[in-house]
């Protein structure tokens, strides 16, 4: 009898693509309904540090009763609500709201919900620009960002890129937007500043950054090592590269062979990017910048053009990643007019603020100097 029983459940056994489908479908689900409690109590949090404004500003004659306020608010919430509620948390959504205080409406994810949902009471209408895409973590690492434009992007970005918690507080702290603002066409800074968070770019300039900051491989500053290591090490961690390099890159090969009719030639890295349809090209390089270097990678690319590029693609891009750059080099080099070869450094430690500064600043007095040898005035703005 049990054989019997065996037989048949071995006859009806569940297909597997059935199961998967119904655990998915569960999954999806779950995914949903945390997404939504987590974004309604986003939408709660908001709504508490407006009404704590309004209630401080209609008391502001008083120096101390913002402070007042938050004590005694904070104990009687505690009473009823229990922990969550320390004044600690209450300024944090009083940061919340004023980090985000003229708002549209409150935008949804939900595939149905392309109409916008109006916040109750004296917030109809209120607040757009919270996603419900992102966690409470997520709007409390993107406070810390001064810049109303450097949060802008962030947040747009951790929306459109999935960008976990760990992402987003990595890319914060390696002031991802500052470098990449500094590395396109920075003529003029202040216009491309202004509409940096309009739009997708189109050139393979806007794309690329300089410095691309690698501490996520774990190589001492003071380390020797050689290119197959740093080629080894990015391969071991390529989700995080991946994430270094921005938007739209999936990884293709690495040592990729292009022969020729005498020799073979090996790309140490290659990319594509799907956003602006072409290979990208990647030269790791242990030291200085060198008219060596930028000869093989324009090599590199012209082979690449003529024996790898389909007809669809775009023109290949090529990235020499150094560790120290050589101004003269570049100027005299064909790096100075070609918009498809690019030499970034790279560090393999998170800059202070401070030292990322010193080096914007740096860039800046360079691009100066050369607008003033170029038109023969002082063109800064």
């Amino acid at each position: 009898m049990r054989d019997d029983k065996l037989g048949v459940s071995m006859r009806y056994a569940l297909r597997p693509e059935f199961y998967e489908l119904i655990a998915e479908a569960l999954r999806t689900a779950r995914l949903k309904a945390y997404r939504a409690v987590n974004f309604v109590m986003v939408e709660a949090y908001w709504n508490i540090g407006r009404m704590i404004v309004e209630e401080e500003q209609q008391g502001k004659e008083r120096a101390e009763y913002g402070a007042f306020l938050i004590k005694n608010l904070s104990r009687r919430l505690g009473e009823e609500f229990g922990k969550g509620y320390d004044e600690r948390n209450l300024r944090y959504f009083r940061q919340f709201f004023l980090s985000f205080p003229i708002r549209n409406a409150v935008r949804s994810e939900s595939p149905d919900s392309h109409k916008t949902r109006s916040l109750p009471d004296k917030s109809e209408g209120i607040c757009h620009a919270l996603r419900s895409e992102l966690t409470w973590t997520h709007y409390r690492l993107l406070m810390r960002v001064e810049d109303e434009k450097a949060r802008s992007y962030y947040l747009e970005e951790a929306v459109d890129q999935n960008w976990s918690t760990r992402a987003l507080e990595r890319q914060i702290n390696s002031l991802y937007y500052e470098r990449l603002l500094m590395s396109r066409d920075k003529s003029p800074v202040r216009e491309e500043a202004g509409d940096k968070t309009a739009g997708l770019p189109s050139s393979p300039k806007a794309f690329i950054k300089d410095p691309y900051i690698l501490e996520f491989l774990g190589i001492p500053d003071s380390h020797r090592f050689r290119e197959s290591e740093l080629e080894q090490a990015i391969l071991g961690k390529l989700k995080d590269f991946l994430l270094e390099l921005g938007k739209g890159f999936a990884f293709v090969a690495r040592q990729q062979r292009i022969p020729t009719e005498t020799s073979d030639f090996f790309v140490d890295l290659v990319f594509y990017n799907y956003i602006l349809k072409c290979f990208v090209l990647i030269d790791l390089k242990t030291g200085k910048l060198t008219h060596q270097d930028i000869g093989q990678m324009d090599m590199y690319v012209r082979l690449y053009e003529d024996k790898v590029k389909g007809a669809d693609d775009n023109p290949t891009v090529g990235i020499i990643l150094c560790t120290q750059k050589d101004q003269t080099v570049v100027k005299y080099s064909v790096l100075n007019e070609n918009h498809q070869l690019f030499a970034s450094k790279y560090k393999l430690y998170i800059p202070t603020e401070e030292e990322f500064r010193v080096e914007l600043e740096r860039e800046r007095e360079l691009i100066v100097r050369e607008r003033q040898a170029y038109y023969g005035e002082d063109r800064r703005q």
